[in-house]
C-alpha cells in the first residue's frame, strides 16, 4: 500500500492518522520531495481520468493565472501541470492492490480494509 500527497496538508494528516490508527503502516510519497512520475500520473489517468486528479477546489488551482487554467483541457495538459505544480494533485492518493482512491473517504478505506 502507498499513499501519495504532501505532508502539511490537512487531508493528508487525516488519511494518515486514519491509516495509523487502523494499524496500517503504508509507504508515503511526498509529491515535493519525490516529484510526480509522468508514467504514474498517466496510469491513474486511465483509471480515474484526469479531472478526477487536479484539485480544481484548492488554492493552488485557485492563485493560478486564468490563462494556465483555460489551457487544462485534456489529459496531457493535466499531467504537464500536476508535473510543474504537485500540490495542485487532489490528495491523497491511495494505491493498494487494484484499488485507487483519490482524496479521503473514510467509508472507502473502511472497504479497502475489508478486502485486504
Amino acid at each position: 500500500m502507498k499513499l501519495y500527497g504532501i505532508p502539511n496538508c490537512d487531508t493528508v494528516r487525516k488519511a494518515r492518522r486514519w491509516l495509523s490508527d487502523n494499524g496500517i503502516q503504508p509507504i508515503f510519497h511526498d509529491f515535493r520531495k519525490d516529484g510526480v512520475d509522468e508514467n504514474q500520473l498517466r496510469a491513474w489517468i486511465a483509471r480515474v481520468g484526469w479531472e478526477a486528479l487536479v484539485n480544481r477546489r484548492g488554492a493552488t488551482w485557485r492563485q493560478l493565472p486564468d490563462t494556465v487554467k483555460r489551457q487544462v483541457t485534456d489529459a496531457q495538459a493535466a499531467i504537464a501541470l500536476m508535473r510543474e505544480n504537485p500540490s495542485v494533485i487532489k490528495r491523497p492518493v491511495l494505491e493498494a492492490d487494484d484499488v485507487l482512491q483519490i482524496g479521503f473517504d473514510e467509508s472507502a478505506y473502511q472497504a479497502l480494509l475489508k478486502q485486504a
